[in-house]
């Protein structure tokens, strides 16, 4: 009778397994770390972003501002619109 057959994971040396397993996570985490930097520079672009957004949301109201101001219509800002 023939011995049973064993498949290729139990069939490796626990050490081996154990090394290709710290060998995988090390390739992980190196991943990790990148998609870190990178996350964190994108982070960094966004946080300017926003501020830039920030200062056209001022300049577009002072410029909506100007505009009633240049038509002649004051500017009712609890209505948003021109007054009569």
């Amino acid at each position: 009778m023939p011995p049973p057959a064993r498949n290729a994971r139990q069939s490796l040396a626990p050490s081996t397994a154990k090394a290709r397993q710290l060998s995988h996570l090390n390739s992980q985490l190196a991943q990790l770390q990148a998609h870190l930097a990178d996350l964190q520079d994108i982070m960094r672009v966004t946080a300017v972003q926003a501020e830039n957004i920030k200062a056209l949301g001022g300049l577009n109201g002072a410029l909506l501002m100007a505009a009633g101001k240049v038509l002649g219509e004051p500017f009712d800002p609890n209505t948003g619109t021109g007054g009569e």
